[in-house]
């Protein structure tokens, strides 16, 4: 019974910091996790959405519908309407007042930089982006561009001429907080 003086509550205070660490790991890995396991659930009710022709829930409570899929940079995304913070807390939105992907204007779509849309540093002028709309057609862009903005002045006209598409998430993409900068990702449709 005799021991070091303090070794008792040393051990508790490990086994606190032990615990206290994973607990931070477990929050920090829970955003990336939910965003993994929406995307399986969105991609169900995209394919119910091309299969029936109208717009499918995810879930049950949902307050967003799949509008799109986005194809980049090898992976694939199903993009929600809006960009609310639960929207986004799921994947990719396309912004309200944006036209769709492939109509004349910006379609606007954004994301978190550590979720799906931490693939945009990777983008190069000229690669390809495909969005499949909810009506099944298939829209391909060329990236021409990225660049930093505000959030309050992204320059972005929805109304703009052409047929532009425009992927925006917070910058630096290696950043732990959210600041007042955005990238964006621009690129312009091909035409048929």
């Amino acid at each position: 019974m005799s021991g070091r003086p303090g070794t008792g509550l040393g051990r508790a205070l490990a086994a606190l910091l032990t615990l206290a660490g994973l607990g931070l790991a477990a929050q920090a890995a829970w955003i990336p996790a939910k965003a993994i396991l929406a995307q399986v659930l969105l991609e169900r009710a995209f394919a119910r959405t091309l299969a029936e022709g109208r717009p499918m829930k995810p879930w049950p409570w949902a307050d967003t519908e799949p509008v799109a899929r986005l194809d980049l940079a090898g992976r694939s995304f199903v993009v929600l309407r809006g960009g609310s913070g639960q929207a986004l807390a799921f994947g990719p939105g396309q912004l309200d007042g944006t036209p769709e992907a492939g109509e004349p204007g910006i379609a606007v779509f954004a994301a978190h930089r550590d979720t799906q849309f931490a693939v945009l540093g990777d983008l190069a002028p000229g690669d390809p982006v495909t969005v499949t709309r909810r009506d099944g057609r298939a829209v391909r862009f060329r990236v021409t561009g990225a660049r930093v903005a505000p959030w309050d002045a992204s320059g972005l006209d929805p109304q703009a001429p052409g047929r532009h598409l425009a992927l925006v998430t917070c910058w630096p993409l290696a950043a732990l907080r959210s600041g007042p900068l955005r990238l964006i990702v621009e690129a312009e449709a091909e035409t048929p």
